[in-house]
């Protein structure tokens, strides 16, 4: 188990005070980790820290910040830094979603999506990348999707996005490989979490279950697994590909 250890480590995980964040930086807590979690509301933020490290002896802290906004997104990484000392992983997390037909995409809408999904991610790596190189030691976790190799209509922009975050962790892998940093993709496939369960019908959360070979939808907590393998030394050897993680969703 030693592998998995992440004792002496500083995570920072992107939109996480809830779902899949939330349960994700529970889990580098519970593996040693030290936690800086980030979403646009303190007062859940500060909730959400105490959850995720009751019952361990790791520091945290919580950073308010759009990722929408660039110039935040650039405060988020120095904030960061200024008050953790480093951080050695970064989990890409923070996302949202709003299906619009191709014909009527809005300008803004797209522009929003793709700012939060894929600039913030490129702009939090490049900000902390100097750093995992000169120690020689990172991990980097974009949150794609199985809706970055199957799509359904509407999800134009977050198919597009999370498409992109593939590519752009295979580029990045090569460029900080000989520094011995990780860089990977997980992609969740249906797990229910506030996001899905807010925006889809009864019937259509019932067709995702049913498309999975698992006939459910996933627990946010079953994403932790995965996610400590790519975080870990566990997965030193796995760089620039994508872990599916969604029931067989994209197999069925």
């Amino acid at each position: 188990m030693k592998l998995f250890d992440l004792t002496g480590k500083t995570a920072l995980v992107t939109g996480g005070s809830r779902g899949l964040g939330k349960s994700m930086a529970r889990g580098l807590a519970q593996a040693g980790a030290d936690v800086v979690i980030s979403s646009r509301h303190e007062e859940e933020l500060r909730k959400s820290l105490r959850d995720i490290l009751e019952g361990t002896d790791r520091r945290g802290d919580c950073i308010v910040a759009d990722m929408s906004q660039r110039d935040q997104v650039e405060a988020l990484a120095r904030t960061a830094i200024e008050r953790m000392g480093q951080i050695d992983i970064l989990i890409n997390n923070a996302g949202s979603n709003t299906p619009q037909p191709i014909d009527q995409i809005k300008d803004a809408d797209w522009d929003l999506l793709l700012e939060v999904h894929l600039h913030a991610a490129m702009s939090l790596s490049r900000a902390l990348a100097p750093g995992m190189k000169q120690r020689r030691w990172g991990r980097i976790i974009h949150i794609s999707s199985t809706f970055g190799f199957v799509s359904k209509a509407g999800r134009n922009a977050y198919s597009a996005a999370k498409t992109a975050l593939r590519g752009l962790a295979r580029s990045m892998a090569l460029d900080l490989g000989p520094y011995n940093v990780t860089v990977n993709c997980i992609a969740p496939g249906p797990f229910m979490t506030d996001l899905p369960m807010s925006l889809l019908s009864d019937a259509e959360k019932k067709q995702f279950s049913d498309h999975t070979a698992l006939d459910r939808w996933g627990q946010p907590n079953e994403l932790i697994g995965p996610m400590l393998l790519l975080a870990s030394d566990a997965g030193s050897y796995i760089t620039g590909t994508t872990i599916v993680v969604d029931g067989g969703y994209i197999v069925k």
